[in-house]
């Protein structure tokens, strides 16, 4: 099945290449140029996107408003394409749910390669592996892709935040560095400089109610990295 990607931009140019690379390799593309012909698309084909690519600067509104907008109706991945100066731009949109971020200027192969690395990551998981884990009242479950609470209430993540709990839940008590971390969610590694786990893992904590000063699930390990260490149960059904 072709997958379907939603893309804004403002550059026609940019657009007409981005459309004719992606078919190229075989994915679906729709094309808007600014808010308002995006939302129109996205409403109309919001159940059957697999991805959407937003640029944060366009005419009429900006890539962190329609993220918002996305994110109240569906957890399909969002890639931001935000200035390549700018970590703050970086920041703002992985605290309104976007999955990844990718600097501009970019080649298409870079962001090709995040698409696959998304995409990836959201597949449904091997049959054989538990599809349930369980820790403090949560349930984390693998098929769905959704965490509840001990009420049955689903906790509101996105993608990557899901993608997070699940490789902590899939490693408890281990200390994993933020490299690892990184590769496994964005598919590379942390530079210097990336505040962006930093603030994932606040905002996993704040879902999870973990007190963010002296955390009881996800603690930080000092030099090391983050360990989670609540006890996890998993299971088939």
């Amino acid at each position: 099945m072709t997958r379907k990607i939603l893309v804004v931009d403002d550059d026609q140019k940019t657009r007409t290449l981005l459309k004719a690379y992606l078919e190229k390799n075989q994915y679906e593309v729709k094309l808007a140029h600014n808010g308002e012909s995006f939302l129109t698309e996205f409403q109309r084909y919001a159940d059957e996107l697999s991805l959407v690519i937003l640029d944060v600067m366009l005419p009429d509104t900006d890539g962190f408003a329609l993220c918002k907008v996305v994110r109240n109706r569906s957890n399909v991945p969002i890639i931001m394409l935000t200035a390549s100066s700018d970590e703050t731009d970086r920041i703002v949109g992985l605290e309104l749910g976007a999955d990844d971020y990718i600097a501009k200027p970019y080649s298409p192969r870079e962001l090709l390669a995040r698409i696959k690395a998304i995409l990836r990551r959201t597949r449904n998981e091997n049959a054989t592996a538990p599809r349930y884990y369980r820790f403090v009242g949560f349930t984390l479950d693998t098929v769905e892709r959704t965490v509840s609470d001990s009420h049955g209430e689903v906790i509101a993540l996105t993608g990557l935040d899901f993608q997070l709990l699940k490789y902590f839940v899939e490693h408890p008590g281990d200390i994993l560095d933020r490299n690892v971390l990184c590769e496994e969610t964005r598919g590379r590694d942390a530079g210097p400089l990336d505040r962006s786990l930093d603030v994932q893992i606040s905002r996993l904590r704040l879902r999870l109610h973990d007190d963010g000063k002296q955390p009881a699930l996800i603690k930080t390990v000092r030099g090391a990295g983050y360990v989670f260490s609540a006890d996890v149960v998993s299971t088939h059904a």
